[in-house]
């Protein structure tokens, strides 16, 4: 059974092929990516109609590209999977669009695909993919959850940011520092020259003794750090930059690593898996492999490549389903996309 997976939530147009024959973990075949962050950057963030139109113009250039490298052709491809949300309502659309079009045309099934899921999903596709159950801390730009997955489907929220997400709290804070878009990589290279506890930042919640995040406060807090510099010397200097990166970093990921634990030792589980584009932090995976390590759990990353938004978790996501439950396949018809969905529904 292959599996051709599209991505098109938000700024990547990703397209991939998965083999999910047998009962086994897929086997990515082929995929490629393509991402909007130089058209974005003059804008400083995502403009929704531009990001549409790029998927337009990427998604079936893309496809071919990766029948390609697979040595396959469309008529190989037995499934058709898109992302179905959570994302930009008009990217979302050209992906579903692009899916239904082939289903047609091929006369195959298509099937839509939560977004986070696929996240979630995605350290199968690494070298030491995880076992079910496990502790799932899913980090991207727009959520921060904790997720108990006993199984493909099985999902239980243990607890999530009650208002600016990880991702959120890393770009804000570098749009305040004058880092270009995206600001979040830019910030975390920029803390490589600092010093941690330079400056005292709020940890949110930190020892509220559940696994729920904030991160409002303290993009706060940098803003009034700025400020502050900026009244007393007129300006920032390159060192206080890299300082206040590194400060803030460092609170982000305290976070991160406690919450985590704690989740653990709520559900007794020794296996975490972290995923989403802040997964791809190396301080983050420095502290949470550290800590981890002292409690005798193990912890699965996807593969560098694949923390941002790709097509290959989105097809993983769809054949490992698949695999469990062949039923949840349609052929023809329209398509549907829901720009908000919560994943403990599914």
């Amino acid at each position: 059974m292959r599996v051709l997976g599209i991505e098109s939530s938000c700024d990547e147009t990703g397209v991939a092929l998965v083999d999910g024959s047998g009962d086994g973990v897929p086997r990515l075949l082929s995929h490629a990516l393509h991402s909007q962050i130089s058209m974005h950057q003059a804008y400083g963030g995502v403009v929704p109609e531009l990001a549409s139109r790029d998927h337009i113009r990427r998604v079936l250039p893309l496809t071919r590209e990766v029948l390609a490298g697979a040595g396959l052709s469309l008529q190989d491809v037995d499934v058709v999977a898109y992302t179905q949300g959570p994302g930009l309502a008009g990217a979302l659309l050209v992906g579903a669009g692009v899916a239904a079009s082939l289903g047609a045309a091929l006369d195959r099934p298509v099937l839509g695909v939560h977004h986070l899921e696929g996240h979630l999903l995605s350290p199968f596709l690494s070298a030491d993919p995880p076992e079910f159950p496990f502790v799932a801390l899913l980090v991207s730009g727009g959520h921060t959850q904790l997720m108990r997955v006993d199984d493909v489907g099985s999902y239980e929220l243990l607890g999530e940011t009650i208002d600016d997400a990880a991702g959120e709290a890393f770009d804000k804070s570098a749009k305040l520092l004058g880092l270009p878009y995206p600001g979040g990589p830019h910030l975390s290279r920029l803390a490589e020259q600092g010093q941690a506890d330079a400056f005292a930042l709020p940890r949110p919640l930190l020892h509220s003794g559940k696994p729920d995040f904030s991160f409002a406060g303290l993009k706060t807090a940098v803003l009034t750090q700025v400020r502050r510099l900026e009244q007393q010397s007129g300006g920032i200097t390159e060192g206080q930059r890299a300082d206040l990166a590194a400060s803030t970093q460092a609170a982000i990921v305290e976070v991160l690593v406690k919450k985590s634990l704690l989740a653990l030792k709520e559900t007794g589980l020794k296996r975490l898996v972290v995923a989403g584009g802040v997964g791809a932090n190396r301080h983050l995976r420095e502290q949470l492999n550290a800590a981890c390590e002292r409690r005798k759990v193990r912890v699965h990353y996807p593969e560098l490549h694949l923390c941002t938004d790709n097509g290959a978790m989105i097809a993983l996501a769809a054949a490992l389903r698949l695999q469990r439950d062949m039923g949840a396949l349609t052929r023809g018809g329209g398509f549907e996309v829901r720009p908000r969905w919560d994943l403990a529904s599914i």
